[in-house]
């Protein structure tokens, strides 16, 4: 299913396209799903990524039990899509989150959750 295209130019195409649409940028919520989600606000666009992020999961659970896998990445891409115009919101892009994986690369996952929570606890005691 995949190509040759390099996955990292097709998000910051798509992010630059989605930061585009901020109010800022001259985003019209009559022309554009994307300015319109944006107009309405935080509230808006992060229930879209829960709602989204459960048929991500609804969609594996078809998967395991023989469903089309094809509904998955579609769902996939919806919450990836989503997920674009929540960094555009808070000024990120997808660069800051590869950059954070290429971070945590190498690094066990049980080690990564532990200093995590580590860190975390640290916040809380100050």
């Amino acid at each position: 299913m995949s190509d040759n295209r390099d996955s990292t130019d097709t998000l910051a195409r798509l992010a630059e396209v989605v930061r585009g649409r901020l109010p800022a940028h001259g985003g019209d919520p009559e022309k554009s799903y994307v300015a319109r989600l944006l107009h309405k606000g935080p509230e808006a666009f992060l229930k879209k990524i829960g709602e989204e992020a459960t048929e991500v999961v609804m969609a594996a659970k078809e998967a395991d039990h023989g469903g089309d896998t094809i509904h998955l990445v579609r769902e996939m891409a919806d919450l990836w899509f989503h997920s674009l115009i929540v960094l555009a919101h808070y000024g990120l892009t997808p660069s800051d989150v590869l950059a954070e994986l290429e971070r945590r690369e190498g690094t066990s996952g049980l080690e990564e959750k532990a200093l995590r929570k580590m860190q975390s606890g640290e916040g809380q005691a100050q």
